[in-house]
């Protein structure tokens, strides 16, 4: 018998003109260049966010108050092929250190120098009541595949 999980995962995939390496480094050490501001849980935009390299290693935004908004851990780092960020941010858009929802994001090479990034946003039901509407927004226009767009277009302006 096969279980169904509800919500189910968001999974959303881009390809990018540039090898694995560059692409892994544009997510991490880059995301301040193409993370939106807008997308925080902080009480101000965000000035900058942050992935810090290696396992443990904290994902926060800096408000233009200059106050961290913590809102993960990585649990995997593998450059240039993966990354996986313990997601610990609630339907009410706060951080809970007790919550994990996972974003697993991987690297692969595909012909003409280029990769393929797979996004997925897993283990939505551990946010409880919430979880449909969550998984609703990030699925929505404003959601993840926004995200990858301008993630993607920072890439291939390096």
């Amino acid at each position: 018998m096969t279980e169904t999980i509800r919500p189910a995962p968001v999974r959303k995939s881009v390809t990018v003109a540039a090898d694995p390496a560059l692409a892994f480094k544009v997510f991490t050490a880059d995301i301040g260049r193409w993370w939106p501001a807008s997308h925080t849980i902080g009480s101000t935009p965000a000035r900058s966010t942050v992935i810090e390299p290696g396992v443990g290693g904290r994902c926060y935004g800096i408000g233009q108050d200059n106050v961290e908004a913590h809102w993960g851990d990585v649990l995997i780092w593998s450059p240039p092929d993966r990354i996986v960020i313990a997601w610990r941010v609630t339907t009410q858009w706060t951080y809970d250190p007790n919550l994990t929802t996972e974003v697993d994001v991987t690297f692969t090479a595909v012909e003409g120098g280029r990769t393929r990034v797979d996004l997925e946003h897993r283990h939505l039901e551990r946010l409880g009541e919430g979880a449909e509407g969550a998984r609703a927004t990030f699925e929505s226009p404003n959601g993840w595949g926004l995200i990858l767009e301008l993630y993607k277009a920072v890439v291939e302006a390096s």
